[in-house]
């Protein structure tokens, strides 16, 4: 399936955006996938599997190059000093090795920083869980690709068969030509990419871009363009939580799993999709926070990513839609419908405002510049979620058995993130808690799986 994913020699405007942007570590977009295995992995045969898999998708052995001077979006070039050893780790959990132990070590590895002389990608086996199963963390820098095209890399290392023939080394396969850098060719690149949005209305927006505090005045444009952008980024409300206004750099990882066929049952009665119930879920889950703690909320904005990917896309191909969400008391059929009517309504203005074109006037401006808007936007958004579709179908990872998957969504400023990763007739969720914000994350999984279980009962 990679081999439908483009990897180009330059990144995107909206990728060289996610790695300008780390320069504030509240911003980070790594994020990470726990697996649960029915016994400890293979770790030789899994090493050689990731040296077949960097030799068949060299961005798997690609280091990031900036060009010189800034002037245009990173490279990517070959690690000369490549490793398998280094991104395949191994180490044990100390005894008695529960869940709870193996979360806890996924949050410190996924927050960890990488080396960014190094490929941005690195595996964690973990030996010692409870119940003889074995664990893999495995961390991705988003740069490299988004959740679905994640996905699609992990086919280079997933069989459907638990005692597949290992593939082959073949030493012909390693591409280790680029091209010399040409600061004239970069320097056309830029003036061509500004032309993908008019002059003008680039003026127009690198003014607006640079005055953040002037953007909720700013006069209605006549390009739908610069209309949509303006949109989204004079939103700069704080979120509406009164409960999640601390941030931190701690993590704190809970896991839920539900069936997935009780929620595509419910979505369907309930005329929408699983990414609507998913985030009808997630929403009356705050909204029970709230009133638990003794501080109910109506409304909450969250974040959801949406894929835009289609034939030829690049390794990352999405969008970002913000919207309020009902968080009040209601029946399941009430919340469905308003959040079914808020997706609909962001779409249509992150289609008119897509991270491809933020990121390419983000390019026009300083890096100090473009973290202190994504901090503010950061801050009006209360929680993120993002829905991924893996395998349907039972899959093995160097003879081990994959049980279970849950996925870390990165925080980049929010209180948390519920990212789902359906497989094998599950939805796994990762929900990924900054404890500065949400000071009690036990207390939100049990509503996460009661929203569930609710939805679940709608179907009947």
């Amino acid at each position: 399936m990679s081999d439908s994913l483009r990897f180009d020699r330059r990144m995107s405007d909206a990728e060289a955006m996610m790695w300008r942007l780390e320069k504030d570590p509240y911003l980070s977009s790594t994020f990470a996938n726990v697996t649960i295995l029915d016994r400890p992995i293979d770790v030789p045969r899994l090493r050689h599997r990731m040296e077949v898999a960097a030799q068949r998708v060299p961005r798997l052995r690609h280091r990031v190059q900036p060009t010189p001077g800034g002037i245009s979006a990173p490279l990517w070039v070959d690690d000369p000093s490549f490793d398998i050893a280094y991104h395949v780790r191994h180490l044990a959990l100390p005894k008695p090795g529960t869940r709870a132990q193996l979360a806890e070590l996924a949050t410190l590895i996924a927050a960890d920083p990488f080396d960014r002389t190094r490929p941005l990608w690195q595996f964690t086996v973990v030996d010692g869980l409870q119940g003889r199963k074995g664990a893999l963390i495995q961390k991705l820098h988003h740069t490299v690709a988004d959740g679905e095209g994640s996905v699609r890399l992990s086919m280079q290392f997933l069989d459907i068969d638990r005692d597949a023939p290992a593939p082959e080394l073949v030493e012909d396969e390693l591409d280790d030509d680029l091209p010399a850098e040409d600061p004239a060719a970069a320097v056309r690149e830029i003036v061509a990419g500004g032309l993908r949005i008019p002059l003008a209305v680039m003026r127009q927006l690198r003014d607006l871009l640079a005055e953040p505090a002037r953007l909720p005045s700013a006069g209605a444009a006549a390009i739908e363009t610069l209309r949509g952008i303006a949109t989204q980024l004079s939103d700069v409300d704080r979120a509406h939580s009164p409960l999640w206004t601390a941030r931190s750099l701690r993590r704190r990882l809970e896991m839920v799993r539900f069936p997935l066929d009780a929620t595509k049952e419910a979505a369907k009665r309930l005329g929408g999709t699983v990414n609507t119930a998913f985030l009808t879920a997630a929403a009356a889950a705050a909204g029970a926070y709230h009133r638990e703690l003794g501080e109910p909320v109506d409304e909450l904005r969250a974040s959801m990513a949406i894929s835009t990917r289609k034939a030829g896309s690049g390794a990352n191909a999405f969008s970002l839609a913000r919207m309020l969400v009902p968080t009040g008391k209601m029946t399941v059929e009430e919340r469905f419908s308003l959040i079914a009517e808020a997706t609909g309504r962001a779409r249509g203005e992150s289609a008119t405002a897509s991270l491809e074109t933020i990121s390419a006037i983000a390019t026009t401006l300083p890096t100090s510049v473009v973290t202190r808007i994504a901090r503010q936007q950061a801050e009006s958004v209360d929680f993120a979620t993002s829905n991924v579709r893996a395998a349907h179908f039972p899959v093995y990872i160097a003879g081990g058995h994959v049980l279970e998957n849950y996925p870390i969504g990165p925080l980049a400023g929010v209180a948390f993130n519920l990212t789902v990763l359906s497989y094998c007739g599950s939805l796994d969720m990762g929900l990924n808690v900054d404890p500065a914000a949400v000071s009690q994350p036990a207390l939100l999984r049990r509503f996460v799986e009661d929203a569930f279980v609710e939805l679940g009962a709608a179907a009947g």
